[in-house]
């Protein structure tokens, strides 16, 4: 498989990235490990979580997806060292001070999240949101600690536009203290305003990388959804509803259109899509049975034509 530089951080990695969300909520621990097994055995290599995944299920209170990939690497020896791991700081957490990008806060969530994960150290380590009272500097300062500590060896910025950004990129170079060097925006067929606002241009310029969430629109470019009867009783129902519209149902025309050409599913094409994009480096991509995964596969190595590129980028328009 292909292998794509991420950035600056140093590292290559497979053009999908598993996303962490579902481990221990809608995967429980056995099938995650299904999964997360199936994905490394199809040639993926980067992992994304959170220290907050998944705190929104009831009974949760944070940490469990981290709990179970700490699991799977434990059960399985040597996997540490074969996948990149990402995984984020600054969600709510419920404690007090638990939330947010002070240094005292990253200092502690970062040991917290190392020892869920059983792991010395943390590819790449994101702010997941910004944090309006806290400086750029004293963020980057903590990183900065982390990175010398060896606890983590690269980091980027999660939900930043193109402001906070290039505010983030000037401090660091006015405070002598790492920069992002990759940014997690929202982005698909049909929510593009996050990247696409000259987001992408910067990135480009400064040779970021961009990992892309919610990249298949909570499920709803799979095509299971095309009315409200289809979410009912789904967990992601609610967030799948905004996408019923004119405009999501003449995405999901195209999409059907281009993989019946293609033999593919509306999913894998939505995903090539991305993989094509420029600037864009992999979307990440949840999978909670084997079955997804090897769709991911199938994405990964689906060919778009110009033509195809261009019909889905318009539908969306």
């Amino acid at each position: 498989m292909d292998k794509r530089t991420l950035g600056t951080t140093g590292f290559d990695i497979a053009p999908i990235v598993f996303g962490g969300n579902v481990l221990g909520w809608t995967a429980d621990e056995a099938e995650s490990f299904r999964v997360l097994d199936a994905f490394v055995d199809h040639g993926f290599d980067a992992i994304d979580t959170a220290d907050v995944y998944s705190a929104w299920a009831e009974g949760h209170t944070g940490g469990e997806s981290e709990e179970v990939l700490g699991n799977w690497f434990k059960a399985r020896p040597g996997m540490r060292d074969k996948v990149k791991l990402f995984t984020k700081v600054g969600s709510d957490m419920g404690g007090p001070g638990e939330k947010g990008l002070s240094e005292a806060w990253i200092l502690k969530a970062a040991d917290k999240s190392l020892a869920r994960l059983g792991a010395d150290y943390v590819d790449l380590y994101f702010s997941h949101w910004p944090d309006s009272e806290v400086t750029h500097a004293e963020t980057l300062g903590a990183y900065d600690k982390l990175l010398k500590a060896g606890k983590i060896k690269a980091i980027g910025a999660s939900n930043y536009d193109v402001a906070l950004l290039t505010a983030a990129l000037e401090a660091s170079k006015a405070e002598g203290l790492p920069a992002y060097q990759v940014i997690q925006p929202e982005y698909n067929l049909y929510d593009r305003d996050a990247l696409d606002g000259g987001l992408r241009e910067l990135c480009m310029k400064n040779d970021i990388g961009v990992v892309t969430y919610f990249s298949l629109a909570a499920g709803f470019l799979s095509g299971k959804y095309r009315s409200k009867a289809d979410l009912e009783g789904r967990q992601r129902g609610g967030m799948v509803e905004k996408y019923l519209n004119d405009r999501g149902l003449r995405i999901l025309d195209v999409l059907e259109d281009v993989a019946g050409a293609h033999g593919a599913k509306p999913a894998e094409v939505a995903l090539a899509w991305i993989i094509a994009r420029e600037g864009v480096t992999a979307p990440i991509a949840s999978a909670t049975s084997v079955a997804q995964v090897e769709s991911f596969a199938k994405a990964a190595e689906l060919k778009l034509s110009a033509e195809d590129l261009s019909r889905l980028t318009d539908a969306g328009a």
